[in-house]
């Protein structure tokens, strides 16, 4: 292999349309770039900025962190990054664990997200054995709030006016799914 040409990714967890990856330092730029999309930044609730060297400094630091597990979501036929998902704050006792995902403009509404959430539970629920995850979904995302739903996870309550953005302060409802859940779902349909 020339020093011109990449090794093609590795592809962790395999989907129809997607697949989840490590994210590496190469991505860097590219995650930098999502944060400071206008509607990545509020759907997920970012209201902070990064530098490059902050963003290229936490994926470092991802790599060595055992409390959760950071993914990109490529899309299968371009190894195109299209996102990325994260498993964070396991708490191996309990086995519980949060999870949080953030599409590219112009990939929702597609199943990409809901394919790679279905890979990310799937991991979490078969692989890491978790009992229960949980997320945290602001109420104006409505499109993520169905997804969520028709995905198997179940309202538990609203943290009301949680968030502050854009000079307003939003409820965030708090939702979740339980490994049997999970398996009477997935695993007995097949």
């Amino acid at each position: 292999m020339t020093s011109m040409e990449r090794a093609r990714p590795a592809r962790f967890l395999r989907g129809e349309n997607v697949y989840l990856r490590p994210i590496e330092a190469e991505d860097a730029e590219w995650y930098f770039q999502s944060l400071y999309d206008d509607e990545n930044r509020k759907l997920t609730g970012t209201q902070l900025h990064y530098t490059r060297e902050q963003i290229a400094n936490y994926i470092a630091g991802k790599a060595q962190d055992r409390s959760g597990v950071l993914l990109l979501i490529a899309a299968n036929d371009t190894d195109e990054p299209i996102g990325d998902v994260a498993l964070q704050n396991i708490d191996a006792m309990n086995r519980s664990a949060n999870v949080r995902i953030a599409l590219n403009p112009g990939r929702t509404g597609r199943g990409y997200g809901s394919e790679a959430m279905r890979l990310m539970l799937d991991y979490g629920f078969g692989i890491v054995n978790l009992h229960r995850i949980e997320l945290n979904v602001f109420a104006y995302n409505e499109r993520a709030i169905r997804a969520y739903e028709k995905l198997g996870f179940r309202r538990e309550g609203v943290q009301r006016e949680a968030l502050y953005y854009d000079h307003e302060y939003h409820d965030s409802i708090l939702m979740s799914m339980l490994a049997r859940e999970y398996r009477e779902l997935y695993l007995r349909r097949g």
